[in-house]
């Protein structure tokens, strides 16, 4: 454990916490988003007036309301206002289809469904799908059904007296992971679990302050950007910007230009597609004092480009929905691009071999972390929790580098492994080197069974602007990638595309090309 980070008291609410924080801050504005501004005196006055409503609709302490929101000041407000309440609240993707909410509720066993106008059509039809009466509470103005539930009033109803007395490691909030590997996992955090990425993460390593102005891309159903624009900024008393809409480059760059954050978090994707974008701004129109990237690796000419135009760092860093946040990274002065950094402080990492023995440095191995903010468990997933939890040890399925600095390299996920003419190729490595090329804007690298039962590696490419497909431009990087990684690397087929396919968070979809149907 950091010993400058305090622990918080055993009888210990989130919620509660961080509106403590702030009670002198009243007239300060804690977020904007498309519609208004949103001061601390009101955020607490609604936060309690919610987590009453909530308890005066029958919710009980530790049952499930299923949160599929927007990002406006109301996500926040219902989120805070569910921990005051002792209530859990069940944070999900907002671009998952009505079969994939449809389970989410049978799941987790959900008695109350929360969601923004634009959402209800899509929410409502997962509901009738379950066959059970689940109660709507709609955010925003939309058309409202028999039964459902206008959440504007419920925020000014009488607020609570006082947060529920919950133990910090009482069952705060459920994030589910990515189900690329089948069904989503209810990934179980308690409320100490929140603290503690705030103590040990944005505080010594992002330096995140009161004067700060917060704007992340990536939205608040992801414990990325959870931790950006709710935990973090709220436990220094900063203001936040909130964005509803989908985070491409020209609604970011308005963001970037309008409000002027100091602090953004990004993906490596939209980094990328920033540079790329002719309509970028000048370093002169943002105000940008430190960024930061996590999802995937980011690619060392991004950052260097991304700084050399605003003269803003970004810090890589890697974390996960089982540890909440970042628990590897890089630092502010002292970014290595091309690596993502060192543990944080707090934070333990150990790299293993199949066998789970420890390995020297240069070789890779799997990724092993642990620390505070460790989830508690998966929901109805005993399989999964016992292969992933080990002890004071989280297995994360990434797969590392250790350089003799200390710096640790990404490559590639476990489960992307391949082995091609006996020999283990990390796509991720393939796919970094492509991006070096002149011609090339996006790569993603997977293996593809032949006939013959081998394995081969196959490239998906998108061009930058004004390159086109052709015979000698596959030839052009199949060359490019020999003369600068062993030659079983080399991509053996390459096939250019418009566009790769994404998650809802920027990361490519690997399985949809290596499965297109």
């Amino acid at each position: 454990m950091d010993a400058a980070a305090k622990a918080p008291p055993e009888q210990f609410n989130f919620a509660a916490h961080l509106l403590t924080l702030n009670q002198a801050r009243g007239a300060k504005v804690a977020y904007i988003d498309d519609l208004g501004a949103l001061t601390y005196a009101e955020l607490e006055r609604r936060v309690r007036a919610f987590a009453a409503s909530l308890l005066r609709l029958g919710l009980h302490r530790e049952e499930r309301i299923l949160v599929a929101m927007l990002d406006t000041v109301d996500l926040p407000v219902v989120f805070l206002g569910a921990l005051h309440a002792g209530v859990v609240p069940v944070l999900v993707n907002t671009l998952l289809g009505a079969d994939d909410y449809a389970y989410m509720f049978t799941h987790s066993s959900a008695k109350l469904v929360v969601t923004s106008g634009p959402l209800v059509d899509k929410l409502r039809a997962a509901i009738t799908a379950t066959g059970a009466p689940l109660p709507l509470l709609v955010s925003q103005p939309a058309p409202l059904a028999p039964g459902d539930l206008d959440l504007t009033p419920l925020l000014h109803e009488p607020p609570a007296e006082a947060p529920a007395d919950t133990h910090v490691d009482d069952i705060a909030f459920w994030l589910y992971s990515s189900g690329s590997t089948g069904r989503p996992k209810g990934t179980v955090h308690t409320h100490g679990n929140l603290y503690w990425t705030a103590e040990l993460y944005a505080k010594p390593i992002l330096g995140i302050r009161e004067t700060d102005v917060v704007f992340s891309a990536a939205k608040l159903f992801f414990a990325y950007g959870l931790g950006n624009a709710l935990t973090f900024p709220l436990s220094v008393g900063a203001t936040t910007v909130l964005m509803a809409e989908r985070p491409t480059c020209d609604a970011v760059f308005a963001r970037l230009t309008r409000h002027r954050p100091t602090l953004f978090c990004g993906v490596p994707t939209l980094f990328l597609a920033m540079l790329a974008s002719p309509a970028l701004p000048p370093r002169a129109d943002v105000a940008l004092r430190v960024c930061t990237s996590a999802g995937e690796a980011l690619p060392q000419q991004v950052g260097e480009q991304f700084t050399a135009h605003f003269g803003a760092e970004i810090l890589d860093g890697l974390g996960s929905t089982e540890m909440l946040h970042i628990f590897l990274s890089n630092r502010p002065g002292e970014v290595v691009y091309g690596t993502t950094g060192t543990p944080v402080p707090g934070y333990e990492v150990s790299l293993r071999d199949e066998a789970g023995a420890p390995i020297p440095d240069g070789e890779i191995g799997d990724l092993y972390v642990k620390g505070p903010s460790a989830a508690l468990l998966y929901w109805r997933n005993r399989d999964r929790t016992r292969a992933t939890f080990l002890g004071d040890w989280v297995k994360t399925g990434d797969k590392y580098q250790r350089l003799p600095s200390g710096h640790y390299v990404y490559a590639g996920r476990s489960d992307d492994m391949l082995k091609v003419s006996g020999q283990y190729v990390a796509p991720v490595e393939v796919e970094l080197v492509l991006q070096q090329h002149e011609c090339v804007l996006e790569a993603a690298v997977v293996g593809k069974l032949e006939s013959n039962g081998l394995m081969k590696t196959c490239a998906f490419i998108v061009l930058r602007e004004g390159h086109a497909p052709g015979d000698h431009l596959v030839v052009a990087l199949q060359a490019f990638v020999k003369g600068r990684l062993a030659p079983h690397k080399y991509p053996r087929e390459i096939v250019f595309l418009a566009e790769l396919p994404k998650t809802a968070t920027g990361k490519i979809q690997r399985f949809r090309l290596r499965d297109p149907h």
